[in-house]
């Protein structure tokens, strides 16, 4: 799974190519108007340059595509947050990476950041299932202090 923050720029970078392409598309359509395009390549009529036809197709061109730029980012960063939830078991730990294959912690960890694990308890776990070592532990602490 890529990360939250890799996800973002590649929203970013879908945007940037849908930006382009809205620029391309109303490149388009004065250049049509300029080179009156129907009427050179496929023998139309003829028809003058209506200037402000293009600036106001110009103008809904950059609108809708503005808001469409605007729709495809806030959806890219809500899947990139989906993704980036990962389904634990509460009893177990293990990750459902499927409706029905679940995997350890440890082996989806390894798998993906070519991690080593290694494995010791914490102090609170010291104290809540194994208070003698707790005692002993803070014994030896305070004897060296």
């Amino acid at each position: 799974m890529a990360s939250p923050q890799t996800n973002n720029l590649i929203a970013k970078k879908v945007c940037w190519y849908e930006t382009g392409a809205i620029a391309f598309i109303i490149a388009l359509s004065w250049f049509d108007e300029i080179l009156d395009i129907p009427h050179v390549l496929l023998g139309g009529a003829a028809t003058p340059i209506n200037w402000r036809e293009s600036f106001f197709e110009s103008v809904v061109i950059a609108v809708v595509g503005a808001l469409i730029i605007r729709h495809t980012y806030k959806l890219l960063t809500k899947v990139s947050y989906l993704e980036s939830i990962l389904p634990v078991c509460a009893s177990c730990k293990k990750i459902r990476l499927d409706p029905e294959f679940w995997q350890g912690i440890e082996q989806f960890v390894q798998e993906r950041s070519k991690t080593e694990f290694t494995h010791g308890i914490c102090p609170e776990c010291i104290e809540k299932y194994y208070p003698e070592l707790s005692d002993k532990n803070k014994g030896a602490n305070a004897g060296a202090e």
